[in-house]
């Protein structure tokens, strides 16, 4: 008993692996004319719906190619009633949408921010030591060795060059109102 098993599961894979390579060609080129969006999936998905089938076919190699469309044909159907309930993906491009903006990092860089202007409405060490300290990023130390001063004094002048700026900016406040 248990050898007729065996001999009618490997008649089946030998059945199945000879109707994949007869008829896959076959099926994904219908899948393609069809529209189906991923016909090698698709073509897959009906070799695996066919595989537990194999053994209760009847009619030989018109049975087996009738089977194999019909499924391939049910998966199109499949493909289009889905498709249909499912909104169809529209394209995203940047360059069209209005709601996109410019980075902040990019204003900066092309010095359509002001901050050019302000900075350079401040004296040269101001300028200097707010360049090393908030555009650098460098702490107190790195900056006081750049720029030949001690830590106290790059405090002290970056406080002054703080306030010098603040003074600048409010006054063009005052008069834009």
């Amino acid at each position: 008993m248990v050898g007729s098993v065996e001999s009618g599961q490997s008649d089946a894979n030998a059945l199945f692996t000879s109707a994949y390579r007869e008829h896959a060609a076959a099926v994904l080129a219908y899948l393609r004319s069809q529209g189906v969006e991923d016909p090698e999936a698709v073509t897959q998905d009906t070799f695996v719906a066919l595989h537990p089938r194999i053994a209760s076919l009847t009619g030989g190699a018109a049975g087996m190619r009738t089977l194999i469309f019909s499924i391939a044909h049910a998966r199109v159907v499949d493909h289009h009633r889905h498709r249909a309930r499912v909104p169809r993906p529209v394209g995203y491009d940047p360059a069209t949408d209005p709601r996109v903006t410019p980075s902040a990092d990019e204003g900066v860089i092309d010095g359509r921010t002001g901050a050019t202007a302000l900075l350079a409405s401040l004296v040269p060490e101001y300028r200097e030591v707010l360049a090393l300290r908030v555009v650098a990023d460098l702490s107190i130390e790195e900056t006081a060795r750049i720029m030949g001063r001690t830590p106290g004094a790059i405090k002290q002048l970056q406080r002054r060059a703080l306030a010098a700026l603040r003074q600048i900016v409010m006054s063009d406040a005052e008069r834009v109102q």
